[in-house]
């Protein structure tokens, strides 16, 4: 049966595992119609458009 050498302390079992918690960075790109920077699979919330047409109806108020 295995048993570990030696008590691994928390400080170092804390820091082994504290590496691992981040999160990845949401894919994020520009707007091809307004250059807006918008999220991947999503209608741009400034023009409302989404694949080349309009999806959303949005006031401009500029």
């Amino acid at each position: 049966m295995a048993v570990p050498r030696a008590r691994i302390s928390k400080q170092r079992r804390d820091k082994r595992r504290s590496a691992n918690w981040k999160l990845a960075l949401p894919g994020v790109s520009k707007c091809p119609k307004c250059g807006e920077p918008v999220l991947s699979h999503r209608a741009c919330k400034a023009c409302g458009t989404y694949n080349g047409r309009e999806v959303i109806k949005v006031n401009e108020e500029k």
